[in-house]
């Protein structure tokens, strides 16, 4: 009989030890994501540059391929304010087309809320922004455009 239990106790230890170590990677990968940060849009170069107007065109004309073609990646838009909308801990410059209702949503970064808040209704804006998502609306037949860690490009 206790030849039996001395061949369970090996197994039952590389099965706590094979969770341990699973549980030490998981919390290693969840560290870095929580911690991750983005250098400053400011700084980065922008792969692309449009009008706001052409760039939201690109969208409606082919949803994939605009959304393949900007993500991930900083772009410096130009265009006039529509509206200016504070949220949380952040600031929103909001630009709508009115031909259809499409827009896109600019969400600046904390360092730079103080320049945003400069911006009215009716300025011309160079924003450079990381492209964040997109939405589309059946319902509405709207779509919606998010970029992240604005800064007005200067």
């Amino acid at each position: 009989m206790s030849e039996h239990i001395k061949k369970r106790n090996p197994w039952r230890k590389r099965l706590l030890l094979s969770l341990l170590v699973l549980a030490v990677i998981a919390g290693g990968v969840y560290w870095i994501v929580a911690t991750d940060t983005y250098a400053d849009t400011k700084d980065r170069k922008a792969a692309y540059t449009v009008n706001a107007l052409d760039f939201m065109k690109e969208f409606r004309l082919n949803k994939k391929a605009a959304k393949e073609k900007y993500n991930g990646k900083i772009v410096t838009v130009n265009g006039i304010v529509s509206a200016v909308e504070p949220a949380d801990t952040t600031l929103n410059i909001k630009f709508v087309d009115t031909a259809n209702g499409d827009y896109i949503i600019f969400a600046f970064q904390q360092q730079h809320l103080a320049e945003a808040k400069m911006l009215n209704a009716g300025d011309s804006f160079s924003i450079k922004a990381a492209f964040s998502d997109f939405l589309h609306s059946e319902l509405l037949d709207v779509n919606s455009i998010f970029l992240q860690r604005s800064t007005l490009n200067k």
